[in-house]
């Protein structure tokens, strides 16, 4: 399959709302469409950019992406690259997709002088942990916690 990665584009906005409401489902979360277009506009193409973002492309179709920021890690006082979101619509994976961008995100972290790249996946996904675990990642026991705060 013939495919390009990219970096995100404000005219694929729309679609990657669409594909974070479909992450969103697949991980059984809850997800909230509204607001998210200006909110990911703002994050993502500022003069000081919070997110970057890459976005797999398939005969001019952006059917996937990859999120992910630049973060510093108290224990090893260093920085490191932090993959927050990686997802493919269903059909366009098992073709290698997937494994580009998270070695263009390992890039950018190697490019960032970050000491490593972590990520998560929910537990039941057991597809996404033989994947990771395929390619050279190791996991740790943890739960994530989330304490909503009022803006």
């Amino acid at each position: 399959m013939d495919y390009i990665i990219r970096k995100c584009t404000e005219s694929d906005l729309h679609k990657l709302v669409d594909l974070c409401q479909q992450h969103a489902a697949f991980e059984k979360a809850n997800y909230n469409p509204e607001g998210k277009h200006e909110k990911l506009k703002k994050a993502i193409f500022s003069k000081k950019p919070m997110l970057n973002c890459l976005v797999a492309e398939v005969n001019l179709k952006v059917v996937g992406y990859a999120t992910y920021t630049i973060d510093f890690s108290t224990w090893d006082a260093q920085k490191f690259i932090y993959l927050d979101c990686l997802y493919l619509e269903q059909e366009y994976r098992s073709f290698g997709i997937g494994r580009v961008l998270m070695d263009q995100v390992k890039n950018a972290g190697e490019k960032n002088g970050c000491i490593n790249m972590q990520w998560q996946t929910p537990d039941f996904n057991i597809k996404a942990i033989k994947f990771y675990k395929k390619n050279g990642g190791t996991g740790r026991e943890k739960l994530r916690f989330t304490l909503p705060i009022e803006n």
